[in-house]
């Protein structure tokens, strides 16, 4: 390809290493340099060629940007070039409408040429725009600890699970562990966290529901999870803006969101709380965290200043003959308001689901801890179908 038929032309070139290029098969064009995360979201409108040296990035990185390319609806042609190709990474490449791969060592001929076989290609015809609808925004639940360590995520997965055996459709339900730096929903899930927060920080303003499934880790056909791996950093990493418009999107592409809160407020905690049709405080029967639960429901009461209540679910309800545990009645007396509901103790079952990974309806579905959630799911359900339909 001569230098005339690239000059002006807009290349996205993602690596380091392509800036050498710039003198030879490149010559002429008006180059970007970047980093995976300009992946999210590219358009034609961005570039006419984007050149990916897989050379640079470790392979699970190398993978997101190339799922997030995948994603795109109008992805500019794509020419993957390098010494080592992973062949999953390959392989997703290949399924966009223009793509090839160079394997290294490769002559600035060798570029020349396929850069020159990829603009040739004509761009695929676009789909015709659907027609406009109201978009159906799903039910969000909040569920928050009072205190550490009060069960706040198994109940969390738990509702999300009972909500899943009530849909019939795929992706419905979407749990997102908004404990950003230290979440622990993927493990309890034996799940994979793939929520990259510097990337989503740098797509927030284009972020769509498209966009959103390459942050999403599948648990089953009717679960989502929406997870960041463990980082101390990860708060400072995600602004505000960020995560509010990760859970609008989230609210319009799914039936319901569940969403599992940090105890500790953020500068989106109150915006993320007023958006839910529920707020589920988890309180031990513990006097501290009874005080805690009643403390934490009043804050949020009162700084919402909108009427929206929480409601208070008391965890790891147990016998009296196993020790000096408050009953319901007496921890109400000191929450002074009713609890919304009560979930049994039953240690081994919740073990046995953490060491497994998986809800516990999987694998202890008659445990005492499932029948409670699903009873109290029921009641929930039942009364955000009639709020609807008021």
């Amino acid at each position: 390809m001569s230098a005339q038929s690239l000059s002006g032309r807009r290349v996205l070139a993602i690596g380091p290493a392509l800036a050498q290029l710039a003198d030879g098969p490149l010559a002429g064009a008006a180059i970007e340099q970047a980093t995976l995360a300009r992946l999210i979201g590219v358009s034609t409108t961005d570039a006419e060629l984007i050149l990916i040296d897989a050379d640079a990035w470790a392979d699970n990185a190398l993978a997101a940007g190339v799922q997030a390319l995948a994603l795109c609806p109008a992805a500019p042609p794509v020419l993957l070039v390098g010494s080592h190709l992973p062949t999953a990474v390959v392989r997703n490449l290949l399924r966009l409408e223009r793509s090839d791969v160079l394997d290294a060592p490769y002559s600035p001929e060798n570029v020349a040429a396929a850069i020159e076989g990829l603009l040739a290609q004509k761009a695929p015809s676009a789909a015709p725009a659907p027609a406009p609808h109201a978009v159906e925004v799903a039910r969000c639940w909040a569920v928050i600890g009072a205190v550490g360590g009060a069960g706040a995520t198994t109940i969390a997965i738990e509702v999300a699970n009972q909500l899943c055996a009530r849909q019939t459709k795929e992706k419905s339900v979407c749990l997102i562990d908004l404990h950003l730096a230290d979440g622990s929903a993927g493990a309890y899930l034996a799940s994979s966290p793939t929520l990259r927060l510097p990337e989503l920080a740098a797509a927030a303003d284009k972020l769509d529901a498209s966009m959103l499934q390459a942050f999403v880790t599948p648990v089953t056909k009717q679960l989502d999870l929406l997870a960041a791996p463990r980082d101390p950093a990860a708060f400072e990493a995600v602004t505000r803006e960020a995560v509010l418009r990760m859970l609008e999107i989230a609210c319009e592409s799914y039936d319901w969101v569940i969403l599992d809160m940090p105890r500790h407020r953020r500068n989106w905690t109150l915006e993320a709380l007023g958006g839910c049709d529920e707020m589920l405080v988890i309180s031990e029967l513990t006097v501290p965290a009874l005080l805690a639960a009643r403390s934490l429901s009043d804050e949020i009461e009162r700084d919402l200043g909108s009427g929206q209540k929480p409601k208070i679910v008391l965890n790891r309800l147990a016998s009296r003959m196993f020790g000096p545990a408050p009953s319901m009645a007496e921890a109400e007396r000191a929450l002074q308001r009713k609890a919304e509901a009560g979930v049994s103790s039953d240690w081994e079952a919740a073990a046995a689901s953490v060491n497994l990974g998986g809800p516990i309806a999987t694998h202890r579905p008659k445990s005492k801890i499932v029948k409670d959630i699903q009873t109290m799911v029921d009641r929930l359900a039942a009364q955000a179908v009639a709020t609807k339909a008021a």
